[in-house]
């Protein structure tokens, strides 16, 4: 090994050889001169050294700055920093390995000029980062094991919240409605001497089509119900009838009508053979309390009626049936003798059907009248002409020997007339009410326009448009329409009776059918009655019944149903029955 030099040395001494050759430009040595100048270098070197480029630069300066530059970091890359010591080997053979590269001529160098500046620079394309990929860290079995337990845990809590949710009813926001404005046409003014009340049947419609709740006093169920439920159920369905009943007092006391009809429907099965109950529970709602429905009638002084369906039949030659019509009455009277009202309050009854044989029916009705019934029945109990089997000519006899008012219904007077005009019969027809003590009732109603059968002549009208002639001063007259309260109204604008509450108008249809919907028709109805009959089947009443207002049948779950004629349960005469027939008075009470 020589002596040892520094990293600095050599590089100083390699610029120096580049500079020497480029200020000398000497030319390129022989084969035989560069074959000498190799074989004193060493055959072998530890490291190679990487060559120095000469930059081909447009002045020598710079090219000699250059090779400076790529010798020093070349010597420095290769051994260490300054400090590092190389052999004389070291030395020679990165001297050679940079001196071999030959330097530029100045013909070369101007050419190079020459084509740098021909040649048009590239704009530097800027490098595209690679986007850096995270890499996921590897997991043990634990943390899989925890990790699977989490989404089991995170997969049951979504499966329980979607079950949540499908139990949990979406809340509607509560609806915001505008408020209807009715367009209430006028009416044609009539005049009149008359100074009694007028009123309506059973159902008031603004009342029954309020919102939420309902108000009416006909709520009644099925026999299927009772057994599901019990007895419990049909005596709340009784009680929220009463309830209503108050409600209805309340609002025809604001709206100047004293005169109405209750619904037979009050307490649902009271009079069924089977289920049948006394009204004793109910003594409170009806008449104990000052707020109770009694009470409240009495200090209004509201006349309040009831109205047995035709089904109640005295005239019957089948005793069950006989039977199952005293029940009826007295289950009607029982309401209105608990509801402490007077004798104004009385119950309407038809003769019945004539079964073949008039004068044999009459013969019946008055044998059943005076063995069957109560004191208390016969205080209240009344009869109207009807327009089928028994008009005026035919009840005055049996009415004026028994004792019994006459309810002059104007309608049925019109389709089975008697021999005398009406208007002639009610002098002779009000004496039986004197007799008692009662004040005078009487019926109206108008044929629907377009009447032309007996069957078409029989369905009422929406409304009136008249007082019928003959009509006495200071008499009760039932308005029996379709509209109800409407029809009320109706007449109090016409003949100016009574102011009225114009937010309470509803306007009347436009066009009235004869379509019945199969309530006024020749059809014989049935109606079970839970009477055992002596050959043990059970007794079904039949007669063809008036209109009126359905029941609503409240299923077990509370929900009300509107029922068609024929297919509920409820009191009445044919009070039971089962799901398909109906079991409650003749729809005649409704109107």
């Amino acid at each position: 090994m020589g002596r040892k030099r520094t990293i600095a040395n050599v590089a100083e001494e390699a610029s120096v050889a580049a500079n020497d050759m480029l200020q000398g430009n000497p030319e390129r040595p022989s084969k035989r001169t560069r074959g000498r100048q190799n074989a004193n270098l060493p055959t072998s070197s530890a490291v190679v050294l990487p060559s120095a480029t000469v930059a081909t630069a447009p002045t020598r300066r710079s090219a000699r700055t250059k090779v400076a530059q790529s010798s020093t970091s070349a010597y420095i890359s290769a051994f260490g920093n300054d400090d590092s010591e190389l052999s004389d080997e070291d030395t020679r053979t990165s001297a050679s390995a940079t001196l071999t590269d030959r330097p530029m001529s100045d013909s070369e160098e101007e050419e190079a000029v020459k084509q740098k500046k021909a040649t048009p620079k590239k704009k530097a394309t800027p490098k595209k980062k690679k986007p850096q990929v995270s890499k996921t860290p590897k997991r043990t079995a634990t943390q899989d094991i925890e990790a699977d337990a989490e989404l089991a845990a995170d997969a049951s809590e979504g499966e329980a919240i979607q079950e949540k949710k499908a139990k949990t009813p979406r809340k509607r926001k509560p609806k915001v409605t505008e408020p209807v404005i009715y367009d209430i046409p006028d009416v044609e003014k009539k005049t009149t001497t008359f100074k009694g009340r007028l009123g309506y049947a059973c159902l008031n419609t603004i009342l029954r089509n309020s919102k939420p709740d309902p108000i009416f006093c006909s709520r009644t169920c099925r026999i299927a119900t009772i057994k599901e439920k019990g007895m419990e159920f049909v005596y709340e369905l009784g009680l929220q009838n009463i309830r209503d009943l108050l409600k209805l007092i309340e609002w025809n006391e604001k709206n100047k009508i004293r005169f109405m009809r209750m619904s037979s429907e009050i307490f649902p099965f009271a009079s069924h053979a089977i289920y049948g109950y006394d009204l004793s529970f109910a003594d409170k709602e009806l008449k104990l309390d000052s707020q109770e429905a009694g009470e409240l009638a009495k200090k209004y002084k509201h006349r309040l009626t009831m109205h047995p369906g035709q089904f109640t039949q005295l005239g019957s030659p089948k005793e069950e049936v006989v039977t199952a019509s005293v029940r009826e009455l007295e289950y009607q009277c029982e309401i209105m003798d608990r509801m402490g009202l007077d004798q104004n309050s009385v119950m309407i009854i038809h003769m019945g059907g004539v079964y073949g044989d008039k004068e044999s029916s009459l013969a019946r009705f008055k044998e059943n009248y005076t063995t069957k019934l109560s004191d208390s029945i016969k205080a209240r109990l009344v009869l109207e002409n009807d327009e089928l089997c028994y008009n005026l000519d035919d009840i005055m006899p049996v009415c004026d020997e028994l004792n019994i008012p006459i309810v002059v219904d104007y309608h049925h007077d019109w389709i089975y007339p008697s021999e005398r005009p009406v208007a002639e019969l009610i002098p002779i027809i009000n004496k039986t009410w004197e007799r008692k003590g009662i004040r005078v009732k009487q019926h109206l109603s108008e044929p629907r326009p377009g009447a032309v059968t007996v069957m078409e002549k029989r369905a009422h009208a929406d409304r009136c448009k008249s007082l019928p002639n003959g009509l006495p001063d200071d008499v009760d007259l039932m308005i029996e329409a379709k509209d109800k309260e409407q029809a009320v109204f109706e007449l109090y604008r016409i003949y100016d009776l009574e102011e009225v509450i114009w937010e309470n108008l509803r306007p009347p249809k436009k066009e009235q059918t004869l379509a019945t919907n199969g309530k006024k028709s020749a059809k014989t109805r049935n109606k079970k009655t839970g009477v055992a009959a002596a050959d043990g089947t059970e007794v079904v009443l039949k007669d063809v019944e008036k209109e009126g207002e359905e029941a609503a049948v409240v299923s077990a779950d509370g929900e009300i149903e509107r029922a068609e004629q024929g297919a509920v349960g409820g009191s009445g005469v044919g009070a039971g029955g089962d799901d398909t027939e109906m079991a409650r008075g003749c729809p005649s009470d409704e109107e």
